[in-house]
């Protein structure tokens, strides 16, 4: 497989933004492109510490049309990548003495959490710490301690600089975390994300997607927008459901659900400040009473009647993370790339426009051989 570049020349990428080298590719898959967007989760998290620099770029090499950093701000309000405010988990933080009594208990959405949280600390100090894989238990950790926590815009260097090199435009698909705690704390999250966006020229061009749970932030984010580019597209990320957007749990809404959402009329209303829905595969394509794929829901069709495309999440290739009917053998850490592809397949047959995945190389295996063989691959 293609060896990522080395951390010297990951922390290079910060000279300078090179404008896209051609026209940004269309996201729109519904009306443009007849094949699904790979968008890779947290880079490439299945063989690399998710949301470092190396992990971006291993997913670009592996073929991903979009890197997604998670995004949370520090005390500075600076956005870095990380998938929680938390970061006990993802770096070495608790290996480090200078910061033992940062550590506390905050509610983060309703939840107790214990940890170190990045409001906290100073981009100086985070820059420090050193990224850990989160889950030990099923991936490896060979890479640990290799990589620092990358900053927003120097995750879209990155992409621009590699956008360059290989000769595609590269997609950037930021997801705002906990917006609504940010705030709370007088935080400006969106404002945060669209000020780099806004400075790189790269990402005043190049495809960016900017996804959240809560509704609130989404139509801020429209708010904001104003005259930025059709570049810009916002994508309405959906939970289990039975969940409610923290936002509308903060309003004291109890009417608005996900499962909601996902009706005509709520799909209807997602679309009229956001352009994607991004569910969790399951609502797309559910199980069967075997553990197995059953027939898809009527999900995709009826978004794609709202104007909205489908971005489902996750595909990870890890026993622990797959249809029991798919795994193979028992071990939860098992890499099983044939049930993989085979989840991929019955998403893609049921009309995805696109798919975040911890393993970028097999969901563009699984998306190429689908375009070339669509009629022998769909189920």
């Amino acid at each position: 497989m293609p060896m990522a570049l080395p951390l010297t020349a990951l922390l290079a990428f910060g000279v300078a933004v090179p404008p896209p080298v051609a026209a940004a590719s269309p996201w729109r898959t519904t009306t443009t492109n007849r094949k699904a967007l790979v968008i890779g989760h947290r880079g490439a998290s299945a063989l690399r510490p998710e949301h470092t620099l190396a992990a971006y770029a291993k997913a670009i090499e592996d073929g991903a049309d979009f890197i997604e950093p998670d995004l949370v701000l520090t005390r500075d309000g600076v956005p870095i990548a990380r998938h929680e405010n938390e970061i006990g988990g993802t770096t070495d933080v608790a290996d480090r003495a200078e910061f033992a009594d940062r550590r506390t208990t905050r509610d983060i959405d309703g939840e107790p959490v214990t940890g170190w949280f990045t409001e906290d600390f100073s981009l100086a100090e985070l820059r420090t710490l050193h990224a850990r894989e989160r889950l030990p238990q099923l991936r490896s950790t060979a890479h640990d301690g290799r990589y620092g926590v990358p900053t927003f815009a120097e995750v879209i260097e990155l992409a621009a600089r590699l956008s360059r090199q290989k000769g595609r435009t590269i997609g950037v698909i930021p997801e705002l975390k906990h917006p609504s705690h940010f705030r709370a704390l007088g935080f400006d999250p969106e404002q945060a994300a669209l000020k780099v966006i806004r400075r790189h020229a790269y990402t005043r061009r190049a495809p960016v997607g900017i996804q959240s749970f809560e509704i609130d932030s989404l139509k801020r984010l429209r708010g904001l927008l104003g005259t930025q580019g059709d570049n810009v597209f916002l994508v309405q990320l959906v939970g289990a459901p039975d969940q409610r957007p923290w936002d509308r749990v903060l309003a004291g809404d109890t009417g608005t659900t996900y499962a909601s959402m996902l009706t005509k009329t709520g799909l209807a209303g997602i679309a009229t400040y956001a352009d994607v829905l991004a569910p969790p595969a399951r609502l797309v394509v559910p199980l069967d009473a075997k553990g197995g794929l059953a027939a898809p829901t009527r999900l995709v069709t009826d978004a794609h009647a709202a104007g909205l495309d489908v971005h489902v999440w996750t595909l990870r290739p890890e026993n622990a993370f797959l249809p029991p009917a798919l795994r193979c053998g028992d071990d939860p850490a098992t890499r099983c790339e044939r049930g993989a592809r085979r989840e991929a397949d019955a998403l893609l047959a049921a009309g995805v426009d696109g798919v975040f995945a911890d393993d970028p190389a097999l969901a563009r295996e699984a998306v190429d051989a689908f375009i070339r063989e669509p009629v022998s691959r769909r189920r």
